[in-house]
């Protein structure tokens, strides 16, 4: 497995925390402190995500991989914060990147970027539908090259939807049209989904966190993700 040690302390989110950035012709969308990519860009954090983004780059997406999950062992220790960061800083070298809340049990990327379009199902309306757009459940230029497709709601079987068909066919729609698709995931130790998402995508990001995480927890996540034949991108040391 491909080791990649990046310690990125994560920043607490809330609604007293955000600040506006991004495209002025939508002044709803603002996103939270956490997304340490656009509220402190020159600082260390920002930088540890810049540093995860071009092993990202050299050992993913310059051989033609078009999609990533990123996983964590267990709860609190980052792995949205990672996924999202990771998702702003591709698109600010010009990759165009979709970042999908595939965490159908407890959303949280609407926790670091605000959804502008809250009538937008995303993903739990493209799964429980073969009627429904994926085109019209994403939420296109969030920011320049940055698309997002937010969790929705509702969602009662959520294993089942992310074994379905319907999501495959969502996963290779995106490997069509985004450069990048980057799928945050609940944690490994409360459901299957991290295991499914990457089953399909075929190559996995784990995110752990200092003082969280134990060795055995990593080592039992990196024995799933290679028992369903997803390659381990690398791993991720976040600081908590």
């Amino acid at each position: 497995m491909t080791q990649l040690e990046t310690v990125a302390k994560q920043m607490a989110t809330g609604a007293d925390s955000r600040v506006p950035v991004g495209d002025p012709r939508d002044a709803r969308q603002t996103f939270s402190a956490s997304m340490v990519t656009l509220s402190d860009p020159n600082g260390v954090q920002a930088e540890a995500i810049r540093a995860v983004r071009t092993h990202v780059m050299a050992q993913h997406v310059n051989r033609g991989r078009r999609a990533l999950a990123v996983c964590a062992p267990n709860r609190g220790v980052g792995c949205t914060f990672v996924a999202a960061n990771l998702a702003v800083a591709l698109s600010r070298i010009g990759v165009k990147t979709l970042l999908i809340d595939g965490d159908l049990r407890n959303p949280s990327v609407q926790g670091l970027i605000r959804q502008a379009n809250t009538k937008n199902g995303g993903l739990t309306a493209c799964l429980a539908s073969s009627e429904t757009s994926f085109n019209d459940q994403i939420d296109a230029d969030v920011l320049p090259g940055l698309s997002v497709m937010y969790a929705g709601s509702g969602a009662t079987d959520p294993q089942e939807l992310l074994a379905s068909d319907r999501f495959r066919a969502l996963v290779d729609f995106c490997l069509r049209e985004f450069d990048v698709t980057i799928i945050d995931t609940p944690p490994s130790n409360l459901s299957a989904d991290a295991r499914q998402v990457s089953s399909v995508v075929g190559y996995g990001l784990i995110v752990t966190g200092r003082d969280r995480t134990f060795i055995e927890d990593v080592k039992v996540l990196a024995g799933q993700l290679q028992g369903v034949h997803a390659k381990i991108v690398g791993t991720v040391l976040n600081k908590a």
